[in-house]
C-alpha cells in the first residue's frame, strides 16, 4: 500500500501559480489511479482532477483550463500545476490513490488565494 505526502501548498495572490507534489512510497506506485482532492471550509470535499494508470486525465468543469494534473511513475510523484488561481480555489489540497478498491489520502495542503 502506497503512503502520499503533499507539498507546495501556500498563500498566493489572485492570478498566480502554485504546483503542488505528492510523493508516494512503495513499489507499485505505476498501478494506481491518482487524483486531487479539496475541501473548502465548510463545504464537502471535492474531486479537483485525477489521472489513471495509462495517464488519462479528468477535471472538474472549475478548474478545467487551469488546472493540470500530471504523474512522474519513474519518481512516485503526482503534481497538480494550478494557473490563474482565484479566491474560491482556497482550500486543503488532498492527494489521493485508488486501487482495487482500496483508498488512500495524504495528510493535506493549504492553498490560500488572497490579495
Amino acid at each position: 500500500q502506497v503512503q502520499l505526502v503533499e507539498s507546495g501548498g501556500g498563500l498566493v495572490q489572485p492570478g498566480g501559480t502554485l504546483r503542488l507534489s505528492c510523493a508516494a512510497s512503495g513499489s507499485i506506485f505505476r498501478l494506481y489511479a491518482m487524483a486531487w482532492y479539496r475541501q473548502a471550509p465548510g463545504k464537502q470535499r471535492e474531486l479537483v482532477a485525477s489521472i489513471t494508470p495509462g495517464g488519462s486525465t479528468n477535471y472538474a468543469d472549475s478548474v478545467k483550463g487551469r488546472f493540470t494534473i500530471s504523474r512522474d511513475n519513474a519518481e512516485k510523484a503526482v503534481y497538480l500545476r494550478m494557473n490563474f488561481l482565484k479566491p474560491e480555489d482556497t482550500a486543503v489540497y488532498y492527494c489521493n490513490a485508488g486501487r482495487l478498491g482500496l483508498t488512500v489520502w495524504g495528510q493535506g495542503t493549504q492553498v490560500t488565494v488572497s490579495s
